[in-house]
């Protein structure tokens, strides 16, 4: 490993490229990679890159606005870091470093299910917002306790993730005959003890999920209308569009391809957050101005994380939100509340 480098990077690709450096071939594969033959996780950013921004000029762009809510919660732009397991691997304090510089950064952190550290110590590190991920992966006394303690700790909401039936076969993990789980097991916090539990959840659990927290409830995986629909009739809270950043399900479609159904069909009764290749401040205005409330970002902060912990952390999400306001100005918009779908433009070259 190279030695620590000074946090004053000043692109997002320089931030990549350093991580690049200081990781090993295992740890880069399993941050960077996807499922099988990874089409997913190539789709997502073919599907972003085919939108095109509208510009429109002649607009007082001095003041920009990039602030907004979620759930009442005030955000100082619409992002949010992405819930990420084994962070252990690019950083040794894993998610507590992630929440500092999430913290630092002024953004929401999600703190992932398979956390390598307990929900309290993550919390204590940054006085930020925080939600947490559920990964079912015990029975539903074991996930009541935790529960319990993600609520003491000041969590303001959770999200069940529902598209982990089964582990997905990632292919650049295998062929190297890498296994991440067992890399991750250095980290304080113990995993669940039943991995295979999540193969049996249905829309029972999402009820009595609903009536075992007092925190607003949301589920992540959601990819078609039909189940964003069952989720805001059932009472969810948090319509979470994901493919799990083309990890799980390969040959599925883009998230924001998928979006604009999921938009339609919540009609408002519910926040909406999105996920999957998403890189750049453009990517971001993207998927608000077709309905996204918040757009979760993994990979583009992890790089930070792996490159020079909290301070690249809050570094890369500097960066971001400059690319967000610069872009904002650039075509003609003052808040990015006022993003609408005709913002963007479908462009098959």
């Amino acid at each position: 490993m190279v030695p620590t480098m000074s946090s004053n990077f000043v692109t997002l690709p320089e931030i990549r490229r350093a991580a690049r450096k200081r990781l090993s071939r295992d740890v880069w594969n399993f941050g960077a990679g996807g499922s099988e033959t990874e089409t997913s996780m190539r789709r997502n950013r073919a599907a972003l890159n085919r939108l095109a921004i509208r510009q429109d000029v002649l607009v007082d762009v001095r003041e920009i606005d990039l602030s907004t809510t979620f759930l009442g919660l005030p955000l100082s732009m619409p992002v949010a870091v992405a819930p990420m397991g084994g962070l252990v691997l690019f950083h040794p304090e894993g998610d507590v470093e992630m929440a500092r510089g999430a913290g630092r950064g002024d953004t929401l952190v999600v703190l992932s299910g398979a956390t390598g550290w307990p929900v309290e110590d993550v919390a204590a590190a940054s006085a930020g917002p925080k939600i947490f991920q559920l990964y079912h992966h015990g029975d539903r006394t074991w996930v009541a306790d935790l529960l319990a303690r993600v609520e003491a700790s000041g969590y303001r909401s959770v999200c069940l993730t529902v598209d982990v039936q089964l582990y997905s076969r990632r292919e650049r993990d295998i062929v190297n005959r890498y296994s991440p789980r067992q890399a991750m097991s250095v980290a304080p916090n113990p995993r669940g003890p039943d991995p295979t539990y999540p193969a049996r959840l249905t829309w029972d659990d999402v009820e009595w999920l609903r009536k075992t927290t007092r925190l607003p409830v949301g589920l992540k995986g959601i990819m078609t209308a039909r189940d964003a629909r069952r989720a805001v009739d059932s009472g969810v809270e948090i319509i979470w569009v994901s493919n799990h950043g083309g990890r799980q399900l390969d040959h599925t479609q883009a998230t924001i391809d998928a979006l604009p159904a999921i938009v339609d069909a919540v009609a408002g009764r519910a926040g909406i957050v999105i996920d999957g290749g998403f890189r750049r401040g453009t990517d971001v205005i993207k998927a608000v101005a077709l309905g996204a409330t918040v757009v979760a970002m993994g990979r583009t902060i992890l790089w930070g994380l792996a490159a020079d912990g909290a301070a690249s952390v809050a570094c890369a999400l500097d960066i971001l939100r400059s690319e967000i306001r610069t872009t904002l100005g650039l075509c003609g918009q003052t808040s990015i509340r006022g993003l609408q779908p005709d913002s963007v433009l479908r462009i098959d070259d």
